[in-house]
């Protein structure tokens, strides 16, 4: 088998030539109707009108880095984590529970904020806990009143301490 010199096999390429390995293939029939974009030059009116694009871009961005964030809808502060400890039964006071809640209700009440769902209900439940469940119905039912959603919940609550309550007293008698 006789080997060929490269220069023999490829044809000469010239400078308008592609050669056969760099033919194009034919555009689909709607890019080929579309007429060629023009190139934006110096001081023309498509510069202009990018250059004003880009500057209101620069502007909005400047302007949305600037905005403040919303102001939350609810006080939340350490409501989650104290329910979270609550929950895990880890030994923790409820008489602690009840004063940091306490102080960040106090908190929100200065501020004009809103407590957040479920934070009077659990500040009942460390009352019920600590043996005050004249206290722990008033918070049952401020959170009614705030959220009537969780009317279910509480009610079935307020069962409950009646029936603890009324076996208490039966025992007594």
């Amino acid at each position: 088998m006789a080997r060929r010199s490269s220069a023999s096999a490829l044809p000469a390429a010239g400078p308008t030539d592609a050669g056969p390995a760099m033919t194009a293939a034919p555009a689909p029939a709607s890019v080929a109707a579309l007429p060629p974009l023009p190139a934006a030059r110096p001081g023309t009116r498509a510069s202009r009108a990018l250059a004003n694009a880009l500057a209101c871009g620069a502007v909005a961005l400047a302007a949305t880095g600037c905005q403040t964030a919303p102001k939350p809808l609810y006080h939340w502060q350490e409501f989650p984590r104290q329910q979270y400890q609550t929950l895990l039964m880890d030994g923790s006071d409820p008489q602690a529970q009840i004063q940091t809640l306490e102080a960040q209700a106090e908190k929100a009440r200065a501020g004009n904020l809103a407590l957040p769902p479920g934070f009077r209900a659990h500040l009942g439940l460390m009352y019920l806990n600590v043996g005050n469940p004249d206290q722990a119905r008033a918070l049952f039912e401020a959170e009614r009143a705030s959220f009537p959603e969780s009317a279910v919940f509480i009610d079935s609550l307020l069962r409950r301490m009646d029936g603890k309550t009324t076996a208490a007293q039966g025992k007594k008698s």
